[in-house]
């Protein structure tokens, strides 16, 4: 695995979560993607940020990650700037998609950046729903890659969704 990061600190209790630079850096959103992407076996992902100038990479790398995994030839439905109600909307108002939210918190000198996945029902992920077999998949080195260009996804631009009622 390139850029290994301690996998068992940084995806645990119902997120994943790190120091950056340090304890996580983009690739392991890329990886928690694709991987999310797989074990929820869907076809489309709701995916909004904080706007943070740090978040928003890790958010271009997460939405790369999720339209590369396999055969499932994700759509991303790149919502923007977002918070979590907005998102819970979101994904309903797309037909019960499961989605992500990607923040950044910023104290002591040190970024947080936090990545919180939640099924199609709404409820956040936790270990006993997903997590542990998306961390088992990124400690095993088994995170998934497209098979081939027609099995890749798309990114699409959906900013009109957030605040829609």
């Amino acid at each position: 695995m390139l850029n290994p990061i301690d996998i068992a600190a940084v995806i645990r209790d119902g997120r994943i979560a790190g120091t950056f630079p340090g304890e996580i850096h983009q690739g392991v959103a890329w990886w928690v993607a694709s991987c999310f992407v797989v074990t929820s076996k869907t076809h489309q992902l709701a995916v909004a940020h904080d706007g943070h100038l740090t978040t928003a990479g890790f958010h271009r790398s997460f939405c790369r990650g999720a339209i590369n995994a396999q055969h499932f030839a994700c759509q991303v439905f790149d919502l923007g700037t977002a918070d979590e109600a907005q998102l819970l909307q979101a994904m309903k108002n797309v037909g019960g998609s499961p989605g992500a939210l990607l923040t950044t918190t910023e104290g002591d000198g040190r970024q947080l950046v936090i990545i919180r996945l939640y099924d199609a029902q709404g409820q956040q992920v936790t270990d006993d729903t997903g997590l542990t077999r998306i961390r088992d998949m990124i400690a095993a080195d088994h995170v998934p890659i497209p098979v081939n260009a027609q099995a890749r996804g798309r990114i699409i631009d959906r900013h009109d969704l957030v605040g829609a009622a």
